[in-house]
């Protein structure tokens, strides 16, 4: 039995037997590379995004007409109002606009932001409207499918696929866990959760990683991070990464799988910005490139 285990492990060892399981894993990435530029480019994806604009307290009146207090140049000239009164915000359709709230004929609705898995959805044309909410601040983000950052997409490049950057690393868990503040590109700052660390070694360096969960019952690890490559080859205020739940007492850290917020294809998205405790002195050469269409 034990010279057919060893005899087992040294053909799982061969060159073959090693090439056709970095073949398997080139393949994997290339697949998922695939499948996230289809979630880009899908109808409803970032690249459709074409405006967030902030609500006032009370009412807010929005059309194309520039006497409205939101100007959405798609839409009739006055659309409707929102009104913003203590935590609800709802929406009155002016009459005779063709419009739909949720995809049915309703002209009023108390709006659903984007902390529901189905925030509430005005349509008009090409575009639909949802509510969202940051740190207490509310805001419409505005979505055109036939906008030209999704029309004229130009794909998105990466680093060579390198199974190198694929790191096995220790969890370090946090009892109880921690809180971490976590600025977003307009210069808001929410705190998170950290639940633990992740900490690997590279090129006889040690390196800590804090990922962020929205709640106790997450199933991944998000990771908002920036490393020597940034502003240079990849986006300057960092990527993202997901990785699953520790096991074992280890993380896997993909890096190949590294990917572009979406503040690195529209100008209106509300990204978190890479904490400083996530700034890695070291060039991470794996993931997604800067995105070579950018205008901002």
């Amino acid at each position: 039995m034990l010279i057919a285990s060893l005899l087992v492990a040294s053909i799982a060892l061969t060159p073959a037997a090693a090439a056709a399981t970095d073949e398997a894993y080139v393949k994997g990435i290339e697949a998922w590379h695939a499948q996230r530029t289809e979630r880009l480019k899908a109808p409803g994806g970032w690249l459709s995004l074409v405006g967030l604009d902030w609500l006032k307290q009370g009412t807010n009146r929005i059309g194309s007409a520039k006497d409205n207090d939101i100007v959405l140049a798609a839409a009739p000239a006055h659309l409707g109002t929102v009104t913003w009164s203590g935590d609800a915000v709802t929406l009155a359709l002016a009459d005779g606009v063709d419009a739909t709230i949720d995809g049915g004929s309703a002209r009023t609705a108390t709006l659903l932001d984007d902390s529901n898995e189905k925030p509430t959805t005005i349509a008009f044309g090409t575009t639909t409207f949802y509510l969202i909410d940051r740190s207490g601040q509310k805001a419409l983000r505005v979505k055109d499918t036939a906008a030209a950052t999704r029309t004229g997409f130009l794909g998105i490049e990466h680093f060579p696929i390198d199974a190198s950057w694929r790191v096995e690393a220790e969890w370090v868990a946090f009892d109880p866990p921690r809180t971490l503040e976590i600025p977003n590109i307009t210069g808001q700052v929410e705190h998170m959760k950290v639940p633990g660390k992740a900490v690997f070694e590279r090129d006889g360096k040690r390196f800590e990683l804090l990922p962020v969960v929205e709640s106790d019952e997450a199933k991944q690890l998000f990771f908002i991070l920036a490393d020597r490559t940034s502003s240079k080859q990849t986006y300057g205020a960092g990527r993202f990464l997901y990785s699953d739940l520790a096991k074992d007492g280890k993380v896997v850290l993909d890096f190949n799988k590294a990917y572009n917020p979406p503040c690195a294809f529209t100008p209106y998205a509300t990204c978190p910005l890479a904490p400083p405790e996530n700034r890695l002195a070291i060039a991470v050469e794996a993931g997604e490139l800067k995105y070579r269409g950018a205008a901002h």
